[in-house]
């Protein structure tokens, strides 16, 4: 492993000289055990602790199969469906892998007693298996986290419809929280030149997610002059949302729940901001009944911001407990889009105000690989920045989990796993010298 890391540090490897590099028997990578799947039975969801679950271990170099790549992994990410994973909610992902493993013989290899877990990483290329023509060892890479088979006529207008989508790194294994990772080659996009390897894992998922909901033709389809309602605005999602919505010429409704949160936004150049906390905004009155008096009092707050106008599209993610305000506070014929549901899943709204004022409910998940390379382009351009605020060691993602679990990140937290240290990666020092109070806005609060 240190002949690799030698070879991507020296920054003048060739890409001969990676393809001949010998590959480890084994490598690190944080894993949940399936004998485990039980350990947090009767606990509360915030009781589960992702210290406990998860683990470093030393796993085999897997399989390299046809179409598929295997990734040096220099930086990764947490993200929730890592903490999903960590505290098996709603299910366990060892269902995933055993559905997957039942596939064909190839994707047997991802059903295990370990799930090596991560949705994020930017690294470099150190093999590449048959038919791939596109990328070759030592390219320096980010990945996308849509993982499809395209066998069926379904998944070819969006391969977001493949009925064999995965989200690889949580529902398939060899996922980037690790020493190395194997993802498909249609995973793959370039590094963005201008940031380090920790800063190139951070965007991906929650990047490719935003654009899909919120700017694409498949989500909500944001043009200028559009109000949009952002819950978690300073978030790992929200903080993206809030970027295309301000790139885009919307004006963003930012919902948070903290001061220092707010400022998060400002620096990010919005304007209009909510703090959820300071104004004690309660939706529900108890676990069964909502109050449609606080709708109404956050869709007053709102005019005060606009102008008097109502919200074009609402930008959804936290679930049960706010989705019957957000239908109630989006214009008429306006768009709610959703995804994650990050406080519960079981939604409820008075349908009166969906029906009767022709609004839309939009579901959107992921991204298909268009999106997500028109969102790394955008990265790559210095268009749209990472988020990143604070990294771990790879041994320390249990803490990680921990802190986005409970809320206590700002934007997107990183995990090096072979980077040695932060600040390594960059090729392209004059453009990050352009945006660098940009890239550093979430590290600055």
């Amino acid at each position: 492993m240190q002949e690799i890391l030698d070879a991507i540090l020296s920054g003048d490897a060739t890409s001969a000289d990676y393809a001949a590099l010998a590959l480890p028997e084994s490598y690190r990578a944080v894993t949940l055990h399936k004998d485990e799947e039980q350990m947090f039975a009767g606990l509360a969801s915030r009781d589960k602790d992702p210290r406990k679950s998860l683990h470093l271990d030393d796993v085999p170099l897997p399989e390299l199969g046809p179409g598929e790549a295997l990734v040096a992994v220099m930086a990764s990410s947490v993200n929730y469906n890592t903490v999903w994973s960590s505290i098996f909610e709603p299910v366990s992902t060892f269902g995933f892998l055993e559905r997957y493993g039942r596939l064909s013989p190839l994707t047997k290899r991802h059903d295990l007693p370990y799930h090596v877990l991560g949705s994020d990483l930017a690294g470099v290329v150190l093999r590449t298996g048959a038919g791939v023509n596109a990328w070759k060892p030592g390219d320096e890479v980010v990945a996308h986290c849509l993982s499809v088979e395209l066998e069926s006529p379904d998944g070819h207008n969006d391969t977001m419809m493949d009925p064999e989508q995965r989200i690889w790194g949580f529902e398939t294994n060899f996922g980037g929280l690790a020493q190395l990772a194997l993802v498909k080659t249609n995973q793959l996009l370039p590094k963005p030149k201008h940031l380090t390897w920790e800063e190139a894992a951070s965007p991906g998922l929650v990047n490719s997610t935003a654009y899909r909901q919120l700017v694409s033709r498949n989500g909500a389809g944001m043009k200028q002059g559009d109000n949009v309602l952002i819950w978690g605005a300073s978030g790992g999602l929200g903080s993206y949302a809030t970027q295309y919505a301000l790139a885009g010429g919307a004006t963003p409704i930012c919902v948070v729940s903290s001061p220092q949160k707010a400022e998060i936004c400002r620096a990010m150049g919005a304007e209009a901001i909510i703090d959820r906390s300071a104004e004690g905004y309660r939706f529900w009155k108890d676990e069964h009944t909502q109050d449609p008096r606080e709708w109404k009092r956050l869709g007053g707050k709102i005019r005060e911001f606009t102008g008097g106008e109502d919200v074009d599209i609402v930008f959804e993610h936290p679930g049960r407990e706010t989705f019957g305000a957000s239908v109630y506070v989006t214009r008429k014929g306006g768009t709610i889009v959703t995804c994650a549901s990050t406080s519960g899943y079981m939604h409820q709204y008075d349908n009166r105000y969906l029906w009767m004022s022709l609004k839309r409910i939009v579901g959107s998940h992921f991204a298909n690989y268009r999106e997500a390379f028109e969102a790394n382009r955008l990265v790559a351009k210095g268009r749209i920045h990472p988020t990143l605020s604070k990294v771990y060691a790879l041994e320390e993602t249990g803490q990680a989990a921990l802190d986005v679990h409970h809320n206590k990140h700002q934007g997107k937290v990183g995990v090096l796993c072979l980077a040695p240290q932060e600040g390594l990666g960059v090729r392209d020092h004059e453009l990050r010298a352009q945006h660098l109070g940009k890239i550093n806005a979430f590290r600055n609060i």
